[in-house]
């Protein structure tokens, strides 16, 4: 199962916003940019947003995700993305859209213009399922129901396969060897365009410099050309590196060729290869290969489950396949390609399996499953015996000290606010807290009380990160009253180095007298109050 938290742009995330994707792709220079789409099927991004490659309507990067309403509900089949970058997606319904960098009219608008926002791409495409896209670093590529293959964007090399190297400013069918018959995947390498047909046949154009065509040399193809050395197998799956490519046969044979200055062929050197090479010939079948135009790694999943990884892996050089510990290909590029980029749009299977961690969480104040209730003005909190027995020293000695027929099923709380009650119950089920600073005051006080000294330290973090000129003093004093002498110290030096906004507030002069003198008085000490 895809792990999207492997990806460290996703660290940006919350657990609950992270357990919502279902399918998502990073992609950028540095792997700074992710698209995702959530169990409800609405779009989000998050990332730098260079060449406006995000979608958001402006240049602007964003840390928190931000949703793509233009692309929300229309399920998202088919995703890829240049060098600019650019980005190019198919939806179920065979509708393409793309947006970000348009220096080479690889969005198809027949303009150079950027593409601040997803736009359909209409022209050739309107009437025609595209099932799949791909990118190449400046052009695209879509791949209709049909069989038909459509190019567009630049073509200095012939990568759009139009017989010329004139660019081309919207989506052109791609002719000559490819009439008449019918195309089931496509892949593009940086400057190269491949294609594998119904009947297995494989078919390159654009550049050829490392050989990546497969074609025996290393001279660029302006039409589709057919490799040829692959006419004894029947190729299902192809993928294409920055300079070199991998095919897979319907036998489970893996077939390299092209550039291999990283080793990414896989064949314990590093010398390109013209023509095809069978490698990993004493593995056992393969099932799945993956590699990105945007990085020279390679990687490869046997029928056993067991993931290969090769090439660029991290700086270091693999010339042959490594056996990893992971349990899929995206884990290789997530952890080891350079970028750190997803090879295709990644799609999460969350399991219904729940750790003990989160099966604790999910029974915090479930009425079905408790035995106990607290009463704090007037709303009830339903919790577990066991559970605050295990967790906290203060109800395992209440528990002890009541006969088993005297235990109340309702206990009244008084001294706290229901707020604060409530977070240090769920704390006891979840290890965390979510309080405002001025709540968590409260919490602290609690702390103090039942001796819960991590929660205590919890509660002094969550006051330090919150305070502000307006709640200093109200912090500070209480800081002093629950004996935090940390927080304490920090408020204080947070009051005297914004000692002229804070006496101007009303919490300053609303402190408690023997308490505003201390203060004065400390404040003086330290030269605060020069005047």
């Amino acid at each position: 199962m895809v792990d999207v938290g492997k990806w460290p742009i996703f660290t940006l995330l919350s657990p609950q916003e992270i357990a919502s994707i279902r399918k998502a792709c990073v992609f950028g220079t540095s792997a700074n940019e992710a698209l995702y789409v959530t169990d409800n099927d609405e779009v989000f991004v998050i990332g730098l947003n260079y060449s406006n490659c995000l979608g958001t309507g402006d240049n602007q990067s964003i840390l928190v995700p931000k949703k793509l309403e233009a692309l929300c509900g229309k399920k998202i089949k088919s995703l890829s993305y240049g060098s600019g970058p650019h980005v190019l997606l198919s939806t179920e319904d065979g509708v393409v859209y793309a947006w970000g960098h348009n220096g080479y009219s690889q969005l198809g608008n027949g303009t150079t213009n950027q593409g601040i926002a997803p736009i359909q791409v209409c022209t050739n495409l309107l009437i025609k399922q595209v099932v799949e896209v791909a990118c190449g670093s400046h052009h695209s590529m879509a791949l209709a129901a049909d069989g038909e293959v459509f190019a567009w964007g630049y073509n200095n090399c012939g990568q759009v396969g139009s017989g010329s190297t004139a660019n081309q400013p919207t989506p052109r069918k791609v002719t000559n060897c490819l009439h008449i018959k019918r195309v089931v995947g496509i892949a593009c390498g940086q400057t190269s365009s491949m294609a594998v047909l119904d009947n297995g046949e494989v078919y390159g154009w654009g550049y050829n410099g490392n050989g990546q065509l497969g074609l025996g040399n290393n001279g660029n193809q302006l039409i589709p050309i057919r490799v040829a050395a692959l006419h004894r197998v029947c190729v299902n799956q192809i993928v294409c590196g920055y300079a070199h490519t991998l095919a897979l046969t319907d036998e489970g044979l893996l077939y390299a060729w092209g550039a291999n200055t990283y080793g990414q062929l896989g064949t314990g050197n590093k010398n390109n290869l013209l023509s095809p090479a069978h490698i990993m010939v004493e593995k056992e079948r393969v099932v799945e290969i993956a590699a990105c135009h945007s990085s020279h790694t390679s990687a490869a999943k046997t029928q056993g489950g067991h993931v290969y990884m090769w090439g660029q892996c991290r700086g270091q050089s693999v010339i042959l396949p490594h056996l990893t510990h992971f349990s899929c290909t995206d884990d290789v590029f997530a952890c080891f390609a350079t970028p750190a980029v997803s090879w295709r749009l990644l799609s999460v299977e969350h399991e219904d399996f729940l750790t003990v961690a989160e099966s604790l969480k999910k029974e915090f104040d479930s009425p079905e499953s408790a035995d106990l209730k607290f009463r704090i003005d007037g709303k009830y909190i339903h919790v577990h015996k066991a559970v605050l027995k295990i967790r906290c020293e203060h109800f395992r000695s209440m528990f002890q000290s009541y006969w088993k027929e005297d235990m109340k099923e309702v206990i009244e709380i008084d001294q706290f606010s229901y707020p604060v009650y409530r977070a240090f119950l769920q704390y006891l089920y979840t290890d965390t807290v979510d309080l405002p600073p001025e709540d968590a005051i409260g919490l602290l006080d609690l702390a103090t009380s039942y001796c819960e000294n991590r929660l205590k330290k919890l509660c002094q973090h969550i006051i330090k990160r919150g305070i502000t000129v307006e709640n200093a003093f109200s912090l500070f004093s209480a800081a002093v009253r629950y004996d935090a002498e940390d927080l304490e110290e920090f408020c204080f030096k947070f009051c005297v180095n914004h000692l002229t906004e804070v006496t101007q507030t009303a919490a300053f002069w609303q402190m408690d007298g023997p308490l505003l003198k201390e203060f004065i008085a400390k404040a003086s000490k330290c030269g605060a109050f020069k005047n």
